[in-house]
């Protein structure tokens, strides 16, 4: 059971964008020091609440001072890119990062940036992802001369091509023949769970998703496998959650539904942007419930595991019976304003000294 930290990032609007980033670099050193695994970053370019453009520019800059995390995009929307840029951008940063590079990819998820690029088609989203990927594929399993044809995009190099200097040559990643690649999951029984069975991709169930939705990506995705003739295998799959551990479940609570908690903030921003574009059914916690009792507050009861570290323990177990074998655990960031700074800090703490290790055991063990 690994353990990761995914970063929207999600802050309030008004902070300052340099204090933004002086906070959400220090929050991945503090993972780095804990000992997690993994460290996932957004991709926003019109939202000054999850304002970081280049989650791969951000991580860059972690690469030199951290020895345990590999940096993974959360995700880069491929049909915001041209794929040659993505493929030599990636190429570059598996290589800075000694290969601690995991390959997120997915359509996009904010409304703003669809009208931004053009890409308020939610098919035509779908399919110029999958031909983007092809093509970075492509690049990088391929040497020039490249001719790269489709619905969306053509492009390719055959004729500035002076191979005794390497022009014309794109680059290709460190990790062969490719980083790995994972898909964010969100809706309840979401296709892209089949799909990452069909392409051999990991998979990543967002915390935005109550937890029958959650359950739902497993079966899907085993369901896939099954009818394949292969065997689901628990380790290509994380599971985000917002997590809140304290020394008591007291102590818990209050940090997770008081009124300057962020976990507060957080669901009470999804409730806002969910039910504005008439999508609360995508994150209510029971499929029947009403769009009057999907409140703030019944989201943050579902979304959130809290309590003390014994309650935490506990909970992660039967959070995993009920779901599905996850083989990575992912802890989602949250803003640091107030009291939040002290608290997180202590719940990452908490989290990777007192709980994982016993989860691991638990794991191990049956």
């Amino acid at each position: 059971m690994r353990l990761g930290m995914f970063m929207m990032p999600l802050h309030p609007p008004a902070r300052p964008m340099s204090a933004m980033l002086a906070e959400d670099i220090e929050k991945a050193l503090l993972a780095d020091r804990l000992g997690f695994d993994e460290f996932w970053l957004g991709e926003h370019f019109s939202a000054s609440s999850e304002p970081y453009a280049s989650a791969m520019m951000f991580m860059a800059s972690l690469v030199p001072r951290t020895t345990n995390l590999k940096f993974g995009t959360g995700v880069i929307n491929l049909p915001n890119h041209h794929p040659a840029v993505v493929a030599a951008e990636v190429a570059q940063f598996d290589h800075m990062s000694g290969g601690r590079f995991l390959f997120g990819i997915g359509p996009g998820g904010l409304a703003s940036d669809f009208e931004l690029f053009g890409a308020t088609d939610f098919l035509a989203r779908g399919r110029k992802m999958i031909e983007s990927i092809d093509m970075i594929e492509k690049i990088w399993s391929s040497d020039p001369p490249y001719e790269l044809q489709g619905e969306f995009w053509n492009f390719g190099i055959k004729n500035a091509i002076v191979p005794s200097l390497g022009i014309g040559t794109m680059p290709k990643p460190l990790q062969k023949p490719m980083p790995p690649v994972s898909i964010t999951l969100a809706s309840p029984f979401s296709g892209l769970a089949k799909l990452a069975e069909q392409r051999g991709w990991d998979c990543i169930s967002a915390n935005i998703s109550p937890v029958y939705s959650v359950a739902s990506h497993w079966k899907t995705y085993a369901d896939a496998c099954a009818a394949s003739g292969k065997t689901a295998d628990g380790k290509r799959w994380r599971v985000v959650r917002n997590i809140l551990v304290a020394p008591t479940d007291r102590d818990a609570h209050d940090r997770v539904f008081g009124a300057a908690a962020s976990n507060r903030y957080f669901f009470t921003y999804m409730h806002e942007i969910f039910g504005g574009q008439g999508l609360l059914k995508l994150i209510k916690p029971r499929p029947e419930m009403t769009d009057a009792e999907t409140t703030p507050e019944a989201l943050l009861e579902e979304g959130v595991i809290y309590g003390s570290p014994k309650t935490m323990l506990d909970k992660l177990v039967a959070f995993r019976e009920r779901v599905g074998p996850f083989g990575t655990l992912i802890m989602g960031a949250l803003d640091w304003s107030g009291p939040n700074e002290a608290w997180e800090r202590e719940s990452m703490r908490l989290l990777a000294e007192d709980v994982m290790p016993k989860f691991r055991q638990h794991i191990a063990q049956h």
